[in-house]
């Protein structure tokens, strides 16, 4: 494990059964064990033959527990006169990084009030309770049902927050209670599999926005077409799977209504059993056991499922137009191996903050801080934005902060322009 690499050698191993990676210049073999990362393959696959320090540092708040996996992977370093970074890769952008990631680190940033996490708990379970106490003490007509379909909704959407955060590791100092409370979340409060969550969000994270990497964008292009290059790229292959000049419409139907009760709904069951996630199934089941335990009895099999659909139809409205707003105005393309911040820069945007937009997005609003701090613990993220905003200002970085109301109305804006350009590029290329 004493073996000297350039940067061109390491480059060289980024196929799926030969995976080279770097991390603070140490060069590890992970061919073998990718399989085996407990983040999942293509997170990590995701950054064969190039420089990984950054993400690592990121998605482990446990870093010397986890080398030690790392050391029976050592096959060398990086020679005596290879840079730091590989290819594309802003050095001084990166030095400034890891300088203000210690210095945050040190300032305690990364510690959680745990009683921020316990009130927001609280108060999603005092939606649960008051959803169900306004059926018992009020009836079930139309109104109160309708009334408790919005409890339930905004219980739904705020859990969603919450298991982000447990899914992250941001609040407790061990992953083991992270991983306990996270399953108790989304599995129990939510009927969705933690495992799930995992492989899908954490692909995100390392590569927001890059095409066949990034699972958020896969719906371009069979659905939509996304970002400048992939639409013009996609007309002048003569490529057309929807009318994508119309995206910008149908996008009312096909995404923030849809994605939850029509998708996400049945294909959690799928993944959870084909990948034989047991014990999230288990808490999957247990959500729809005590949801049918309150709600059947009180209101019959018809109104029933009528509630647990317009449950599941207003929480993917909530869910859709949150967590789309700070990405796909953005730039999407295939990944150009960019360093760690200005890929999540160039991917993310802000939302101006204020008490109801953090409490509204589950602190999303502060998207670019928490794609380059993912294990900061979201109450902190407004503390060190000044910071962030002020390093992408020396490197000619644009951070880009908007209202919330524009922040969704560029969705739409960005749909239609990739939509026109899609056109023109299969019309007249």
């Amino acid at each position: 494990s004493g073996g000297v690499f350039t940067w061109e050698e390491v480059q060289r191993h980024n196929h799926r059964t030969d995976q080279w990676l770097v991390i603070d210049r140490k060069v590890y073999n992970i061919s073998d064990w990718a399989r085996r990362h407990p983040g999942g393959i293509r997170v990590i696959s995701h950054y064969a033959g190039e420089d990984a320090t950054d993400a690592f540092r990121a998605f482990h708040p446990e870093p010397n527990f986890v080398r030690k996996f790392l050391k029976p992977l050592l096959i060398g370093e990086l020679a005596p006169g290879e840079p730091n970074q590989d290819r594309k890769k802003n050095a001084a952008l990166l030095q400034d990084f890891r300088a203000l990631h210690e210095s945050v680190e040190q300032a305690g940033l990364f510690k959680a009030d745990f009683w921020f996490f316990w009130l927001h708990l609280g108060h999603i379970l005092l939606l649960e309770l008051g959803a169900l106490g306004l059926l018992w003490t009020f009836g079930t007509g139309w109104v109160q049902t309708l009334l408790t379909a919005g409890l339930l909704a905004t219980s739904q959407a705020q859990a969603g927050w919450l298991q982000h955060d447990f899914g992250h590791l941001s609040v407790f100092g061990t992953s083991r209670w992270n991983h306990l409370l996270h399953r108790f979340v989304i599995g129990h409060l939510k009927g969705a599999p933690a495992s799930w969550w995992n492989h899908l969000h954490f692909q995100h994270h390392a590569k927001p926005n890059c095409f066949r990497k990034d699972p958020d964008i896969n719906m371009h292009p069979l659905l939509f077409t996304l970002g400048k290059a992939l639409s013009i790229e996609l007309g002048v292959q003569k490529k057309k799977f929807m009318p994508y000049q119309h995206q910008h419409r149908y996008f009312f139907f096909l995404g923030p209504p849809a994605l939850i009760p029509l998708y996400f709904q049945w294909y959690v069951f799928f993944f959870a059993v084909k990948r034989r996630q047991w014990q999230d199934l288990l808490w999957m089941l247990s959500f729809y056991v005590r949801f049918t335990l309150c709600y059947l009895p009180l209101l019959g099999l018809p109104a029933f499922l009528g509630l647990f659909f317009v449950v599941r139809f207003l929480e993917s409205n909530w869910f859709v137009w949150v967590t789309q707003m700070n990405h796909i105005p953005m730039h999407i393309d295939r990944d150009q191996n960019r360093d760690w911040v200005t890929m999540q820069v160039q991917a993310t945007c802000n939302v101006d903050q204020s008490l109801f937009n953090d409490w509204f997005t589950g602190h999303l609003n502060f998207q670019i801080e928490h794609h380059l701090f993912p294990t900061m613990p979201r109450h902190n993220l407004f503390s060190v934005a000044p910071l962030v905003r002020s390093l992408c200002r020396r490197h000619g970085l644009q951070y880009s902060s908007k209202p919330l109301i524009t922040a969704f109305s560029d969705i739409v804006a960005s749909l239609k322009d990739s939509g026109e350009l899609w056109l023109d590029a299969y019309l007249h290329r």
